[in-house]
C-alpha cells in the first residue's frame, strides 16, 4: 500500500524528500505525495488526512494525540526565522509599534504567527488577516496592509518589493531564548506508519540528498514557484541543516521552549513534554 505524504513545494522539502518520493530509499513503500502550503497541511493533519505530513511546530498541540513527532526531516535552525516587513516609514511602525496596523500573516497556526504574537504581545496589531504566502509582499508593497509576516525565500527577495524588515523574529527568538527556531515538523500518523521506520526512510532520503544534490535538481526547480536557481540554492543551504537529519537535544529543547512559552501566555493549549517528544530515537 502506498504511503500518503504531504509536504510543501518549497525547495527544502522537495530536496529532502526527493529520494523517498522517487522510490530510491531501500525498504520504503511507494509514496503518493501532495504538495500544499503549511497552513493547508496543518488543517489536513487535524483530519488525519496523511500518513506523513509537514506541519508547523505551532500546530503540534492540536495534533499529537493522532501523530508522532519525528526527529528528522523538518525545518529548524538559526538565522532562518520569519520576518515582519513594512514599506519604508518614519512613523510609529518604524519603531516596531504595530498597535494600529493591519498585518497580513500566512496562517493562524503557523510558527511564524505564533512567534509574531509572542513578540507583539505588549502592542498587538489592530487587525490580522490570513493571506496566501505568495500574495503578502506584493500586497504590503501596494499598501493594502501595513505590514506582512513572511517566511522562507522572502528572506532573500523582499528588497525587490521595496520593503523593509521591521524585525527578524528568528533573531529575536534566538536572542531571547538562546535556542534555535523550530519552524516545520514532520509527523507520522499513529497506527498507520511505524515512527522508527519512517524516521529511517527520511534520514536515508536526507543522506542521499546531501550525497548527490544534482540528482534532485530538476524536481526541486519544477516545484520552486518561479524561484531563481540561486535563490533555490540559498533556501536549501539555510533550511536543510544538521537539525534536518536529527533534532537532537537542542532541537527538542527549542520545541519545548516555544510551546511552553506560548502555552503560558495562553496562546495555545498546554502540551506535555513527554507527548511532544514521545518518539525521539
Amino acid at each position: 500500500m502506498a504511503l500518503s505524504l504531504a509536504i510543501s513545494p518549497c525547495p527544502n522539502d522537495t530536496f529532502v524528500f526527493h529520494a523517498l518520493v522517487h522510490g530510491r530509499v531501500p525498504g520504503a513503500p511507494p509514496v503518493e505525495v501532495t504538495y500544499a502550503d503549511v497552513d493547508v497541511t496543518n488543517t489536513a493533519a487535524e483530519r488525519g488526512a496523511f500518513d506523513l505530513v509537514k506541519v508547523s511546530y505551532a500546530a503540534l498541540p492540536w495534533l499529537l494525540d493522532d501523530y508522532h513527532l519525528l526527529p528528522c526531516g523538518g525545518a529548524l535552525g538559526r538565522g532562518c526565522g520569519p520576518l515582519v516587513l513594512t514599506r519604508p516609514t518614519t512613523g510609529a511602525q518604524a519603531t516596531g509599534d504595530l498597535s494600529g496596523a493591519t498585518v497580513a500573516v500566512p496562517g493562524d497556526r503557523t510558527t511564524a504567527y505564533l512567534l509574531f504574537r509572542l513578540w507583539s504581545a505588549e502592542r498587538p496589531p489592530a487587525r490580522i488577516e490570513v493571506v496566501p504566502f505568495h500574495e503578502i509582499m506584493p500586497a504590503v508593497a501596494a499598501g493594502r496592509y501595513d505590514a506582512g509576516l513572511v517566511i522562507h525565500e522572502a528572506r532573500f527577495t523582499y528588497p525587490r518589493h521595496g520593503l523593509t524588515a521591521l524585525v527578524d523574529l528568528g533573531e529575536w527568538w534566538e536572542g531571547d531564548a538562546g535556542l534555535p527556531i523550530p519552524l516545520g515538523a514532520i509527523l507520522a500518523r499513529r497506527g498507520a506508519v511505524d515512527p522508527a521506520e519512517a524516521a529511517g526512510w527520511i534520514r536515508e532520503s536526507v543522506r542521499q540528498a546531501w550525497a548527490d544534490p544534482e540528482a534532485s535538481r530538476d524536481y526541486v526547480l519544477s516545484h520552486a514557484q518561479e524561484m531563481e536557481p540561486d535563490v533555490v540554492d540559498r533556501h536549501i543551504d539555510l533550511y536543510v541543516n544538521e537539525f534536518t537529519a536529527d533534532l537532537g537535544d537542542a532541537g527538542f529543547a527549542a520545541v519545548e521552549a516555544l510551546l511552553g512559552r506560548a502555552a503560558d501566555a495562553g496562546l495555545i493549549p498546554q502540551t506535555s513534554s513527554s507527548r511532544a517528544t514521545a518518539w525521539t530515537s
